[in-house]
């Protein structure tokens, strides 16, 4: 049964909070990046996919980092974090990056071809999915700079 000293580990546990502080640093940034170039807050952006910087490429390298600061850099722990990055990062910047282009098409086609059909009313596929590498490599620095910035207070 949970007790309050459970919860009290997981609010000690390093790698958890140095990954979600540099999740919410990232979200947090994409929205003021958001004000910066239209002058407007948009806060939608801080829940949405894709985006400046990668919030999924902040978590899992800050993750990594965290991993191997605790336990060690030749750890297997810190070798299965750093390879569970890379697909997440590959995947932010490829796959779905891919299927974003998709659907930005697919959309087209629908307002081409259903122009005159009113009554054809579809909703349109999110085309914001993925993240160009620039993006991916913005947020994989931030969750370094995070994860290195947060040692020092964590003993590390």
């Amino acid at each position: 049964m949970p007790t309050m000293e459970n919860f009290s580990d997981i609010l000690n546990n390093y790698v958890l909070l140095v990954a979600l502080v540099a999740c919410i640093a990232a979200q947090i940034l994409k929205a003021i990046i958001e004000l910066v170039r239209h002058r407007k807050l948009n806060l939608k952006v801080m829940v949405e996919t894709g985006g400046m910087p990668s919030a999924h490429s902040a978590l899992v390298t800050a993750l990594a980092c965290g991993v191997g600061q605790t336990v060690g850099w030749a750890s297997p722990f810190f070798a299965a974090t750093c390879v569970f990055a890379i697909i997440v990062m590959y995947d932010a910047a490829g796959v779905r990056q891919a299927a974003g282009k998709q659907a930005r098409v697919l959309n087209q086609i629908i307002d081409e071809l259903f122009q005159e059909k009113p009554e054809f009313n579809e909703d349109r596929l999110k085309e914001l999915l993925g993240h160009t590498p620039f993006q991916v490599i913005a947020g994989s620095m931030l969750g370094v700079v995070i994860s290195w910035l947060a040692a020092p207070a964590y003993g590390f």
